[in-house]
């Protein structure tokens, strides 16, 4: 898997290394309920074919015929907004109450754009900051806590994983949760100092750091885009981590682990120099209870509750039920927010 920002910028240098002309639209403001977020990017080619998604599939078509019958001028970046009456959204799609706005520019730099891929590919942030009266791009350092901006004469917008995601283990878990993390723009760091794990790895692009935990969580520095889960099993490697996580600013640290596992991690954590509300910090057992069994699915229920945290959603309480299936009755836990 890769990053929806790479993706589409790695389509558009294709299609421009083969000659096509190409279109980027940028999702710059939105109101109400929208489809896609901020900074959601889609490129249209000449002849109709599209990356990306800006609507989720609501407005695309209508751009597609606009730009290829000329109705919006393609000659220079141009702010177009849908969604702004009620006749507007209906027609569109959209949901109620939404209202994009969105950029539109010509792409004819393909430097700049292999500049941003090659960035994006080392792990680097960097922003693009166009001109909308001119046009002129240019390529600046950016940091994890920089966004894009908009003032109707600049759009700045900034490329590269602007999350980070420690895992400590190079378990199987391990493996599924780091490929789909990197999807969602994270940039994945893996930590595991044992020699059994190193030829089982399958991720090229995600190398292991065979030091210890603390020393790595340490370096690191975690900040408030920054996520530390333990999938070692092996409760020295995940405590060393655990001890430096739980201090640090990361928004979301959690330990795989039973219920009385976990019981008795916070006993160990209890031990040393952090207080009660540090220890609290420590999400375990990890991850959302959707009935989650195979490997696959226990790394979806963990990004399920590393994104929901990410996005602000508290879990206020939690209640049995028993799912009706005709083929397997079980117990699982229904999250209210």
């Amino acid at each position: 898997m890769q990053s929806m920002d790479l993706e589409v910028v790695r389509g558009i240098i294709r299609w421009l290394n083969d000659g096509h002309q190409v279109s980027l639209v940028t999702v710059v403001n939105t109101w109400g309920s929208s489809p896609r977020p901020v900074g959601s990017l889609l490129g249209i080619r000449q002849d109709g074919a599209l990356i990306g998604s800006v609507s989720g599939g609501c407005i695309e078509d209508d751009l597609v015929e606009r730009l290829c019958n000329k109705s919006i001028d393609g000659s220079l970046p141009q702010l177009v907004s849908y969604g702004v009456t009620r006749d507007e959204s209906q027609r569109f799609g959209l949901p109620c109450g939404g209202t994009l706005q969105l950029v539109i520019e010509p792409l004819n730099d393909i430097e700049n754009l292999q500049q941003i891929l090659d960035a994006i590919e080392q792990g680097l942030i960097v922003s693009r900051h166009l001109n909308m009266q001119t046009g002129q791009i240019t390529i600046q350092p950016a940091t994890y806590k920089q966004a894009l901006t908009f003032d109707a004469k600049e759009l700045k917008t900034v490329f590269g994983p602007r999350w980070r995601l420690l895992i400590i283990g190079a378990a199987q878990v391990s493996h599924f949760l780091a490929d789909m993390a990197t999807a969602l723009d994270y940039q994945v760091m893996v930590c595991d100092p044992r020699e059994a794990y190193l030829s089982t790895w399958p991720l090229q692009d995600i190398p292991i750091i065979r030091r210890m935990p603390d020393d790595v969580v340490i370096e690191m520095i975690p900040d408030q885009h920054t996520a530390i889960v333990c999938l070692s099993h092996d409760p020295k490697l995940d405590d060393m981590a655990l001890l430096e996580a739980l201090i640090s600013d990361a928004f979301y640290v959690g330990a795989i682990g039973s219920h009385s596992n976990n019981q008795k991690r916070r006993e160990r954590m209890a031990m040393f120099d952090i207080s009660e509300d540090e220890i609290a910090r420590l999400h375990g057992p990890i991850g959302l209870s959707i009935g989650s069994k195979t490997p696959p699915e226990i790394a979806i229920s963990i990004l399920a509750e590393i994104t929901a945290i990410r996005h602000g959603v508290h879990f206020k309480h939690s209640s049995q039920i028993v799912t009706n299936s005709p083929d397997i009755l079980r117990t699982s836990r229904v999250i209210t927010v």
